[in-house]
């Protein structure tokens, strides 16, 4: 019997259907291998994986696998973006056996949740054979097969504890500054010269390491870093892992030239990109940033935002071809033929100039992903390609798209909150500020219950999964960004509850954290990784939540939990800096002060808005924004705080010290940008 029907999780439904009897990660499943004296299989994947699907279709799919399956093991599907947890503790072991990791992940294991197989994806056969293998050496070689598992765990909870010790004996060691002027001279080294970012292919979009580069150029006035930022926003951006139809970012690219990407796209990429670009554009007044960070926003609206408010998890990197046969990349991709179809044999040849359209194709059978390398030099021709752009994205919404993962992840919904409220009020939109509550709103009225967190949401209804580390941590930041952008003081009192629940569940006692909660389900050990991966890590994202709060509301407790959070920092940054990019960014937030802004005026004001919008545009890193009409309280930044002559007025402190209140944009532009 498969026992995934009732799930939340769109990836697990899309198993509810198999021949699998599978059950989800529960004590239930352990309690029946125990009772039937069988192994483990714990297959670990999420929606938009490409292999996952391929794995599905050629096994679990599959009659015969599935009866052998069933027959010799009790089978469990996790979907790794609801349970983290989960994900984590086994791809820790699966890489300690296998020297690399990946999704789908496969794992077998004991009744006691003892792994002694770890892989990723297996073609059928190799995976009809694992199942023979293991389970005919779990009846033969019992002793000698737990025997191995049990060394495996404890090998496992010595080495977590162990890399815990050296993060901490590392802590404090080295003065901030120079923490991160090491890791900028590291990250210059490792530097691509030829097609920007960072190492070899496949390559990642570097999103919190930009973000870091970028508040170390506003401080430091070093050039390279601002070099690597921009070359690398604007390579990503100009390559095919930008959509330069409808906007949105893939996951990574799979060469070293941004020229061909892995196709899926998630809400996590996307939301820290377009604050990344938002803040390019305010640095440098780039106008590809500008308009990537405007596209990149418009594009989570239209694509993910779901009928409760919040944002979906991802789309596909899959999805069926004119034929009917499901490919990666078939919604995005195009041949020359193609675009005459659409556009005309003139505009067709206009276009696969510009995309860089060939015969031969970048990508599998001829196709090629649409780039835009260089802009048009004329206003005819820049009118020619926005018509075109238009005409390619009406005809593209025609083919059948790939599927989404409508789940909601509290965290990544965090980020696109922060994302769409700053560009929001860059951009004079306020579609993307509502769009910014909506989401807010869903995560406080579904996702917060009796104070706790919950990690996921589908159709309004709340999932089963206690909120991690960086679900309390990315919450409260967006909160805490909403809160400065719109005025509204309820998201600073539900920011700093979130963040006093996860001072108390995930502390490790010593200044850092768990990625679990003190009272979460017990797993073979207790996950804590401070480094960051594809998002924040969740101690360095509660680093940055905290220095935001303690600055908002004057509490130095806070500002002490954020300081002992990014005492690892050292540690880190000398073993991989690419991996401390959003501690390195709290850590300059809390070396410029951070700077307190508070925007006292009345709503509606345009003067009031004026000063609002130049906060955000020349705020120096890591700045705290909180706006207030002199009449309502409940942010302390504000208190005591009112018009100046009967005139709106900006308030600039750094560390609870302010300056002389000022009434114009450039009076307090100039406060701002003057050195601290």
């Amino acid at each position: 019997m498969n026992h995934l029907a009732s799930s939340t999780s769109p990836y697990l439904l899309q198993h509810a259907d198999n021949p699998v009897d599978w059950w989800p990660w529960c004590e239930e499943a352990f309690a029946e291998a125990a009772r039937r004296d069988v192994p483990v299989l714990l297959s670990v994947g999420y929606a938009a994986c490409h292999w996952c699907h391929v794995m599905a279709h050629e096994s679990f799919e599959d009659r015969a696998t599935a009866a052998l399956l069933n027959e010799r093991m009790v089978a469990i599907k996790v979907d790794r973006e609801e349970r983290p947890d989960v994900d984590s503790v086994y791809m820790t072991a699966t890489q300690v056996m296998t020297g690399q990791g990946g999704w789908p992940m496969t794992v077998v294991m004991t009744p006691g949740k003892e792994p002694f197989f770890c892989g990723t994806y297996l073609p059928r056969e190799n995976f009809q054979q694992l199942i023979l293998a293991t389970s005919k050496a779990w009846r033969e070689r019992r002793r000698d097969l737990t025997a191995h598992a049990a060394q495996i765990t404890d090998a496992l909870t010595r080495n977590a504890e162990a890399v815990a010790e050296a993060m901490r004996a590392g802590a404090g060691q080295s003065p901030w500054v120079a923490t991160a002027d090491r890791a900028a001279v590291s990250l210059e080294d490792g530097y691509d010269l030829v097609s920007a970012g960072f190492g070899g292919a496949p390559k990642f979009p570097p999103s919190m390491v930009i973000e870091f580069l970028l508040r170390y150029y506003e401080r430091t006035g070093h050039p390279a870093a601002q070099a690597m930022a921009t070359g690398t926003l604007e390579a990503m951006a100009r390559g095919g892992m930008y959509d330069q139809i409808g906007g949105g970012f893939a996951r990574y690219s799979v060469d070293a030239t941004w020229t061909v990407p892995h196709f899926e796209k998630m809400l996590y990429d996307n939301a820290l990109l377009a604050r990344a670009y938002a803040h390019h554009w305010r640095l440098t007044g780039s106008e590809l940033s500008r308009r990537v960070a405007r596209e990149t926003c418009e594009w989570m609206i239209r694509e993910l935002r779901t009928a409760s408010g919040g944002f979906a998890s991802s789309l596909d990197a899959d999805s069926p071809d004119p034929g009917g046969t499901s490919r990666e990349g078939a919604f995005y991709v195009w041949r020359p033929d193609e675009l005459d179809v659409v556009l005309g044999r003139d505009d067709g040849a206009f276009a696969a100039d510009f995309f860089g359209v060939t015969q031969d194709g970048t990508f599998e059978g001829g196709a090629s992903v649409l780039q835009l390398r260089v802009d048009p030099v004329s206003e005819a021709d820049a009118s020619r390609l926005a018509r075109i752009r238009t005409e390619l994205w009406l005809a593209r919404e025609e083919r059948a798209r790939p599927g989404r993962d409508d789940k909601v992840v509290a965290a990544w919904n965090g980020m696109a909150i922060a994302a769409l409220a700053e560009a929001g009020l860059l951009l004079s939109d306020p579609s993307l500020i509502a769009a910014a509550v909506d989401a807010a709103s869903l995560l406080a009225s579904v996702h917060l219950a009796d104070g706790r967190m919950i990690r996921t949401s589908r159709d309004g209804k709340a999932g089963n999964t206690g909120g991690a580390l960086d679900d309390y941590a990315c919450v409260a930041e967006g909160f805490l960004v909403l809160a400065g952008v719109t005025g509204s003081a309820r998201w600073v009192e539900l920011a700093g509850s979130l963040l006093d629940v996860a001072l108390s569940l995930f502390t490790d006692g010593s200044g850092g954290f768990y990625d679990s909660a003190a009272d979460g389900e017990a797993l073979i050990f207790r996950p804590a990784d401070p480094s960051d991966d594809a998002t924040p890590s969740g101690a360095f994202a509660m680093a940055g939540a905290l220095v935001s709060y303690s600055a908002l509301t004057g509490s130095a407790a806070h500002r002490k939990a954020a300081k002992d959070a990014l005492a690892v920092l050292p540690a880190i940054v000398a073993r991989f800096p690419r991996a401390a990019g959003a501690g390195l960014a709290a850590a300059e937030a809390v070396m410029a002060g951070p700077a307190e802004i508070a925007i006292i005026g009345p709503a509606g004001d345009p003067r009031t808005a004026a000063l609002h919008r130049t906060a955000l545009e020349f705020s120096p890193p890591g700045a705290v924004l909180a706006l207030g009409d002199g009449v309502t309280g409940g942010i302390p930044l504000l208190e005591g705080r009112g018009l100046v002559d009967g005139a709106p007025a900006a308030y600039v402190c750094r560390d609870f010290t302010c300056l002389v209140p000022v009434t114009t944009p450039d009076d307090l532009r100039a406060q701002l940008t003057k050195p601290a």
